[in-house]
């Protein structure tokens, strides 16, 4: 009699059929949820172009991941020799001249097969704000032969143009946030504190702000699934420059031949052109009427008498609100971290103060001793240092301060929530970034897509299906069991 297989029962076709479909079911899992991205990127630049000089910066990120969200990040940078574009208001060419050694290195940057669709931007800042608002037809001068320039370039060429001081604050306080994950995790977000040469902004959220005491100071975002609504204001002619400016304007309303400025070290002594200190709007109203053509600019060291001078730059009795800042604009109780940027970072960097959890009275007298140092001696310490701006870091450093406990009123007990930073994960703090973001439509409105399954779903789905395969395994043998069995006994 022909032994029967016991392969050809109806449950153990039944056992195989729901193997095979495990078998698929798993497979199919661990594919869609480890899903290999292909290395495919897109490119984007942008043209810092800032009171003092114009820097190029080009960001990556994954071509199929544009809205989103594949990590965009910073891959390159250059600064532009010379000036700031707007210091070229008499000779206009050279404005787009200058640009032309860091958009050779952007085509060396950008495969060459992405130039044609790689977007290129330029924004203007506080620089181009001053000079439009002195004289509109040198502005557009300047910006017609920089686009001129920047269209002679193989890539998708989206135009320059000046930044507002609200964009500026908004677009920095995106870039913070997104490189540092806290929109995609839903975290506090951080304040943007940028000091530019020209002008300086504050960007942060505030649960006692809704937009309804100031409305001008208001920007609304929607990112990642959530809604912000964020306080930001920009101080024109508050940047560092401009702001020595101020403080040198102060000291010779009269038209003096000489000045002790207690900003600068003892021992400093340079001639200087009053025509050229106060070719600024931010001055230009203040120029005595019978000054001669120069004056000496002498140092005294002296961080408290520096202080008091540039207390004066600022209006702190004036306010309509139920609080301000100062020169009369409102500002809602600060909240959370802030990230201080720019010539912020490079001014405390130098100084090394850019630790925050120093008290702020050991800051003072840090700055106190620094400013004290004599001239001769600053200059042997840093030779590598440009006079220039070797000259202007007592009058930095304080200002900075000042700016930030007097005018922004950062206490002792908010003032360590304040991070110096020049990168994050290797990409410059700054509102280039976000600029981008927003004119490529990739700041994401909504949460971006998720895999499949979470974590802890598809590591149990998994387990489930290993256990069943395993147990079908051993159910399957069963046919077979006495047989063994059967063997045994005879042996």
């Amino acid at each position: 009699m022909k032994e029967k297989n016991p392969w050809h029962t109806p449950v153990t076709i039944i056992i195989t059929v729901i193997g095979v479909i495990a078998i698929v079911a798993l497979v199919t899992v661990g594919v869609l949820q480890n899903k290999p991205l292909l290395q495919k990127y897109k490119y984007g630049i942008v043209l810092d172009a800032g009171s003092s000089h114009t820097a190029l910066y080009i960001y990556e990120w994954p071509a199929e991941k544009d809205n989103n969200t594949g990590r965009v990040e910073q891959i390159h940078s250059c600064k532009v020799k010379g000036p700031g574009i707007s210091s070229y208001a008499s000779t206009p060419l050279k404005a787009g001249e200058s640009l032309r050694e860091c958009m050779q290195e952007a085509e060396q940057r950008v495969p060459r097969k992405r130039h044609h669709e790689t977007p290129l931007y330029l924004g203007a800042t506080a620089g181009m704000r001053l000079l439009n608002m002195e004289d509109s037809a040198a502005s557009n001068k300047v910006f017609q032969a920089v686009e001129e320039a920047l269209q002679k370039f193989p890539f998708a060429f989206q135009g320059a143009r000046i930044l507002s001081g609200q964009e500026e604050g908004a677009f920095g306080w995106v870039t913070v946030n997104y490189l540092d994950d806290r929109l995609k995790q839903g975290l506090e977000t951080t304040g943007a504190l940028d000091l530019g040469g020209a002008s300086t902004q504050i960007s942060f959220v505030s649960d006692n702000y809704d937009g309804s005491e100031s409305p001008d100071n208001s920007v609304t975002f929607r990112l990642y699934g959530n809604g912000y609504n964020l306080y930001t204001h920009s101080f024109l002619c508050y940047g560092k420059d401009q702001a020595l400016r101020m403080t040198l304007a102060q000291q010779t309303l009269s038209g003096p031949r000489t000045i002790q400025d207690p900003c600068f070290h003892a021992g400093y002594n340079e001639t200087k052109n009053y025509s050229v200190l106060y070719d600024s709007p931010c001055v230009s109203k203040r120029k005595p009427q019978s000054a001669p053509a120069t004056f000496i600019h002498e140092g005294k060291g002296n961080f408290q008498q520096c202080q008091e001078i540039i207390k004066r730059v600022f209006n702190f009795t004036d306010c309509k609100f139920s609080q301000c800042s100062f020169n009369g604009v409102f500002q809602p109780l600060l909240q959370g971290p802030f990230g201080a940027f720019s010539a912020y970072y490079f001014v405390m960097n130098f100084l090394n103060l850019t630790d925050t959890s120093i008290p702020l009275e050991t800051v003072r007298d840090k700055l106190s001793r620094y400013c004290a140092t004599p001239w001769h001696q600053v200059v042997q310490q840093h030779p590598g240092v440009k006079v220039k701006y070797l000259a202007e870091y007592c009058f930095s450093g304080t200002y900075i301060l000042t700016l930030l406990t007097e005018g922004y009123n950062f206490t002792s007990w908010s003032y360590p929530k304040i991070k110096f930073i020049k990168k994050i994960k290797g990409s410059d703090a700054g509102w280039t970034l976000g600029y981008m973001l927003n004119l490529t439509n990739m700041i994401p409105a909504e949460a971006p897509d998720s895999p499949p399954l979470p974590y802890t779903g598809y590591v149990s789905i998994v387990t489930l299906l290993a256990v069943l395969l395993f147990i079908l395994f051993i159910v399957s043998l069963r046919p077979l069991w006495p047989r063994c069995s059967k063997q045994l006994q005879i042996i």
